[in-house]
């Protein structure tokens, strides 16, 4: 809104749903921040938006003086602008990207970000919306000259939760009867909707197949490895495309059926004394660590972290603003997809290696059924297992491959700590194993601890923490 005569004036804040619109007054005095943190006089709820960051924009007013003191504006019109505050998602105006700054007009459409909340400029609140809920604008126009302390004014009341004394009970809309109706984009963004209907179509797929081992376990094996990196994505809380966390799984698989297994196998099992024992090989403590550290943990890890390195350097020639999606950036890059690697690594060791070799020695023994059923109960603890195995020891290397972007001129000193600790974890678990299942347990939990603190470490460093969608177990 431009012109030299101040005018009470208010963000209405378009309603998601059948819900009434909120209103949010503006000041002459003071600028009007908006984004997540709840100290923001326009609060936007961040279960609703995540999108938002925490201090996204402000409006305020801008008086005739200091517009003909800015060296490209001298006309002397005072009027509201709104400035961008380095957000993640952007702001903008009737569709335009605000680069720094903007002026606004009575009827402007304002977004934060592409999916966020919208605003629209308004001079005064229509009779109607007054009468609907007096409350919410304290009976009258709004008071353009009295500030509220900075950093404390809290969201004006939504209409859709203040009623007028003249009502004599809430209303049931359409919405509350059929909510289907009405949730709109809330229904595939904070539902699960995606994770629901997967879980409908493997159950259907899963009785489609029973009895038929060769279908059932890789959809059962492929469902349990996404429910458990599913559960290390949430804890993450950084957005990546699914595409590329798909890509690097298959990517894992495939190399693993490729001829560059057998070099890692010669150099790390033949050159090196990494060679792994057989079932009734009976070593002394000492030896069988070193042969597990070289053949099992160095090794493996080493593979899974091929395509996490390969990402990172194609990073470095993406466009800048494609980097952050699909390069390595940061720490919760690394661990994102060094998890997603060690869910192809597992289910190609699981299917490929495992559960065939428990099916058949059972086969001597028992019926053909009965030794199918061995491999699938196999086949169950170790894909939910691995979010305390292979996924634990790849994501928290991938941890410190994300943290040498961070920290070039240390990049080798790090990526040698990350690699060594997780391939320590790997040979514990596998020499742990022929011994004790307490202390097998003890392995998998240290194991699981290593991963968290890193995604907690790497959530604090985080550029772009703010934006994090992080799911948390417990009440501050």
């Amino acid at each position: 809104m431009v012109g030299s005569t101040p005018s009470p004036a208010f963000l209405r804040q378009l309603a998601l749903a059948e819900e009434c619109d909120r209103w949010h007054c503006l000041s002459l005095t003071e600028e009007i921040y908006l984004g997540r943190d709840p100290r923001c006089p326009v609060y936007i709820e961040a279960h609703v938006y995540q999108s938002v960051s925490r201090h996204h924009a402000l409006v305020r007013w801008v008086s005739a003086e200091e517009v003909r003191d800015r060296p490209r504006d001298r006309s002397g019109l005072a009027g509201w602008e709104i400035c961008d505050l380095n957000s993640a998602n952007g702001t903008f105006v009737n569709g335009e990207l605000v680069r720094v700054s903007c002026a606004l007009r009575v009827g402007d459409r304002i977004q934060l970000g592409q999916s966020g909340p919208q605003f629209i400029l308004e001079q005064a609140v229509p009779e109607a919306a007054i009468a609907l809920n007096p409350l919410a604008f304290g009976g009258t126009t709004c008071n353009l000259a009295e500030p509220s302390p900075p950093g404390l004014r809290r969201p004006a009341a939504s209409p859709a939760t203040t009623t007028s004394p003249a009502t004599t009970g809430p209303a049931v809309t359409l919405s509350q009867l059929f909510p289907i109706l009405s949730t709109g984009q809330d229904l595939a963004h904070k539902a699960y909707l995606i994770p629901g209907v997967i879980t409908v179509l493997l159950v259907v797929l899963l009785f489609l197949t029973v009895g038929e081992p060769g279908r059932f376990n890789p959809l059962l094996a492929s469902y349990l490895g996404a429910a458990s990196y599913y559960f290390v994505y949430r804890l993450c809380g950084k957005p990546k495309p699914w595409w590329l966390l798909v890509g690097t799984a298959a990517f894992t698989f495939l190399l693993l059926n490729s001829p560059v297994l057998s070099l890692f196998t010669w150099f790390f099992r033949e050159v090196l004394p990494g060679q792994i024992p057989s079932v009734n090989q009976v070593l002394p403590l000492p030896i069988l660590f070193v042969r597990m550290f070289l053949g099992a943990g160095l090794m493996e890890e080493l593979i899974k972290a091929v395509p996490v390195l390969l990402i990172m350097g194609i990073g470095y020639y993406a466009a800048p603003s494609r980097r952050d999606e699909v390069g390595v950036r940061e720490p919760l890059d690394g661990i994102l997809l060094g998890a997603a690697s060690a869910v192809g690594f597992t289910l190609l060791e699981t299917l490929g290696q495992y559960v065939p070799n428990v099916a058949h020695i059972n086969a001597l023994d028992v019926s053909a059924t009965d030794a199918q059923l061995a491999g699938l109960q196999l086949l169950i603890p170790r894909l939910l297992g691995s979010i305390a195995g292979h996924m634990a020891y790849s994501g928290y290397f991938g941890y410190f491959i994300g943290l040498s972007v961070m920290v070039p001129q240390h990049r080798w000193r790090i990526l040698l700590v990350g690699y060594g600790t997780a391939s320590l974890l790997h040979a514990l678990w596998n020499v742990m194993g022929t011994y004790s299942a307490v202390l097998l347990t003890g392995v998998g939990v240290a194991s699981y601890a290593f991963l968290v603190a890193a995604i907690l470490k790497a959530r604090a460093l985080s550029p772009t923490r703010s934006q994090n969608f992080a799911t948390r177990f417990a009440r501050r």
